[in-house]
C-alpha cells in the first residue's frame, strides 16, 4: 500500500525536517520507492540533505500541491514525504478539502499519514489539538515525541489533543537523541545520513565513534518506523 506521509507540527524548530530526512533514509535502506517535496522557503534543508529525492513546493499554490499527488494515479503503491514548514497547515487543509483528497485517496489505497514532531513545551501539544480538531478521523496521526527537542513529554502526554489523538488510533513514537556534535557535523556538510555513516575518506569525514553514534542512532530510529504502517 502507497503512502503520503506529512511531516508537520507547524512549530518551528521541533525536527520536522530532521524527521522526513530520517523516513527518507528509512524508505532508501529499506529498497521502498518514494519521492520527496519540501515546503519550507527558508531553509529547504530536506532538499539539500536529499538532493535527487526532494524538491520544493509551494505549499500555498494549489498548483503546486497537486505536483505532491498526482504520481499517485499511476503507481498507487509509491510513498511520498512532505516536509512541511511553520505555520503550513491553514492552506495545506484549505487544499485538501477543496480537493477532497481522503476521498480519493481511499479509492486508490493509499494511506494518509500525519506526522506531528513535537517538543516538550505547551504549544507542541496545543498544536496537536488543533491538528486533530481540522482533519478528524479521516487520517492516521502519527506523534513523534522528538527527544533532540526535550526530554519530559509529560504535558504533551497529558493534553486533551494527545487524548483525542489516541482515541482516534494516533500511533506514538519516540525520536531518540543524537549527540549534539554529530549532528550539528552532518548538517554543516549537507550529508545524508548514509553518508555519514559510510564516509572515511573524506576531509569532514565522522570519526570511527561518531559512525557507529549515528549508526546506533539509525537503527533505534528505524526500530521505531518498524512499528508503524508506512
Amino acid at each position: 500500500m502507497g503512502s503520503i506521509n506529512f511531516i508537520g507540527g507547524e512549530k518551528g524548530g521541533v525536527g520536522k525536517s530532521v524527521t522526513s530526512r530520517l523516513l527518507a533514509q528509512y524508505f532508501i535502506d529499506h529498497g521502498r520507492a518514494f519521492t520527496g517535496f519540501d515546503t519550507d522557503r527558508s531553509h529547504g534543508s530536506f532538499t539539500r540533505f536529499y538532493d535527487g529525492y526532494a524538491s520544493p513546493v509551494a505549499v500555498d499554490s494549489f498548483e503546486g500541491l497537486d505536483s505532491i499527488v498526482n504520481g499517485f494515479e499511476d503507481s498507487p503503491d509509491q510513498s511520498v514525504v512532505v516536509d512541511l514548514a511553520a505555520q503550513t497547515l491553514a492552506p495545506l487543509a484549505g487544499w485538501i478539502e477543496a480537493s477532497s483528497l481522503f476521498d480519493v485517496f481511499a479509492e486508490l489505497g493509499v494511506a494518509v499519514n500525519f506526522w506531528h514532531v513535537a517538543d516538550d513545551g505547551k504549544d507542541a501539544s496545543d498544536l496537536l489539538g488543533h491538528l486533530v480538531g481540522t482533519f478528524g478521523e479521516r487520517p492516521n496521526y502519527i506523534v513523534v515525541r522528538n527527544e533532540g527537542r526535550g526530554s519530559d513529554f509529560g504535558l504533551l502526554q497529558a493534553s486533551p489533543g494527545y487524548a483525542r489523538a489516541a482515541a482516534l488510533g494516533a500511533r506514538t513514537i519516540t525520536l531518540p537523541r543524537l549527540h549534539d556534535a554529530s549532528m550539528r557535523k552532518i548538517d554543516a556538510q549537507n550529508t545524508s545520513f548514509w553518508k555519514a555513516v559510510n564516509d572515511k575518506a573524506s576531509p569532514h569525514a565522522l570519526g570511527l565513534l561518531e559512525r557507529q553514534r549515528v549508526k546506533t542512532w539509525l537503527a533505534a530510529v528505524y526500530g521505531q518506523f518498524d512499528t508503524l504502517v508506512l
